[in-house]
């Protein structure tokens, strides 16, 4: 599912990120791109992000 309609970045491409060592979501904007144009997604963003860093091996 679509996190940022605007950057087209998805929850697997969080968890992704996750994966790859991204912990804030300072971080996840940098490597995706979530959240850096109408900013109306970084709530969503950032539940996405508490529940892969709560869980790495999902996805």
């Amino acid at each position: 599912m679509y996190v940022c309609i605007c950057n087209a970045v998805t929850e697997k491409d969080i968890h992704k990120a996750v994966k790859q060592g991204v912990s804030s979501i300072d971080q996840l904007s940098e490597q995706t791109s979530v959240s850096l144009r109408c900013g109306s997604c970084q709530s969503r963003a950032c539940k996405v992000l508490k529940m892969a860093l709560a869980n790495p091996s999902v996805r």
